[in-house]
């Protein structure tokens, strides 16, 4: 059996301990026995989740710093709103190259 800790978690969330190699344990100790169904069908479940949201990993690393929006609004109280243009269409960049999938 293959011991994915998320998804057992997910799958028996009264789970007290869960070990990589011993199992999962409920409370007062007793071993709790797997179905390895439940187990695969939850993996799945967070491999789903995981996928509809790698598009905010992906566009963390590429969006300008919070430096760069702080220059931006101080530069936009001081009446000159450039920077701050550049910040947004910079953002807007990012999102347009790793859009958010649309929901079925």
């Amino acid at each position: 059996m293959t011991y994915n800790i998320d998804a057992i978690r997910r799958a028996y969330p009264d789970a007290g301990l869960i070990h990589e190699i011993k199992g999962a344990f409920d409370a007062d100790g007793n071993q709790i026995t797997l179905d390895q169904t439940l187990v695969d069908a939850a993996a799945a479940e967070i491999q789903a989740e995981l996928d509809a949201t790698q598009y905010q990993r992906d566009r963390q690393p590429e969006y300008p710093s919070l430096a760069d929006l702080a220059d931006a609004l101080y530069w936009s109280n001081q009446g000159d709103n450039t920077k701050l243009d550049e910040y947004y269409a910079a953002c807007a960049a990012v999102k347009a190259k790793y859009p958010k999938p649309e929901v079925n």
